[in-house]
């Protein structure tokens, strides 16, 4: 049977011989709909209407070159000497840890020109980065990346997932663990999470850090299952040590605005 199992076709649409990857098509997909509703949110919290409209047009492209160039430093061998490889990002290679060093980055600038609180666009932001990621992992699912270590077909059965999932899991004459399905989940969850904790009224910024919590501690123990991480040493994975230390600055960064006085505003405030 496995031998007449075929990956599913990663070009989406050819149009006049050019090809429009899936990858590219999730990624874009779950970016507009993160959009969408970060636009809803923030008229019920009286941001002027083309604020995230504005915003986006400079964190795209940000956001898309931090990701890749993270991927390439740490990857930095193979890539200096196969340089022209660096722009085949229709293969995958755009880290998540690059994405939000680039957003991060931009809002705060951003924040600083339109006279917003940096805290009440990252706030707003949170549910729609975490449920983007959502969906942008089925885009490494098309590639057959950031998956896990060998299973067994019967494993995956048990998982109860539908024959297209394990199919694609079926890689080089192997099955593998369907991470990129684990994190999807994890953060699908989170999404719900964040959109629950909207209605508790947290301090301002607190939703952000809470989502940077969340996706880490997720990230931090998805991330020790994957074969294809990128690794600071033969046994350190970069995203494990970067889960740590977000996790540890968020919560440091909850205690001391707390402590100083600078977390008093409220998410439902209405204060810029």
């Amino acid at each position: 049977m496995e031998n007449n199992i075929q990956p599913i076709n990663r070009v989406a649409i050819e149009l006049g011989g050019i090809e429009i990857y899936w990858y590219g098509v999730i990624i874009i997909s779950g970016a507009i709909l993160g959009l969408w509703l970060a636009i809803r949110e923030s008229e019920r919290r009286d941001l002027p209407k083309d604020t995230f409209v504005d915003l986006v047009l400079f964190l795209a492209p940000v956001c898309f070159i931090f990701a890749r160039l993270y991927y390439v430093m740490f990857k930095w061998e193979y890539y200096a000497e196969h340089p022209l490889e660096i722009f085949a990002v229709r293969e995958g290679g755009l880290a998540m840890h690059g994405v939000l060093t680039g957003a991060v980055l931009t809002i705060i600038v951003f924040a600083k020109v339109r006279k917003i609180s940096f805290w009440k666009l990252v706030d707003i932001l949170a549910p729609s980065l975490i449920l983007a990621q959502a969906i942008g992992r089925w885009g490494n699912f098309i590639n057959q990346e950031a998956h896990g270590g060998p299973v067994t077909r019967e494993f995956l059965e048990n998982l109860y997932l539908p024959d297209f999932i394990i199919n694609q899991m079926y890689i080089n004459g192997m099955y593998y663990h369907p991470t990129f399905l684990y994190e999807s989940i994890w953060n699908f969850v989170g999404f719900i999470v964040l959109m629950s904790l909207r209605r508790v009224n947290l301090r301002r910024g607190e939703l952000f850090l809470t989502y940077i919590i969340y996706y880490s501690v997720g990230r931090f123990f998805i991330e020790g299952m994957r074969t294809d991480s990128l690794m600071l040493t033969d046994s350190l994975r970069i995203a494990q040590v970067v889960s740590i230390v977000l996790i540890l600055v968020s919560v440091l960064t909850i205690w001391y605005r707390r402590k100083k006085g600078y977390a008093n505003m409220r998410y439902l405030d209405k204060s810029m």
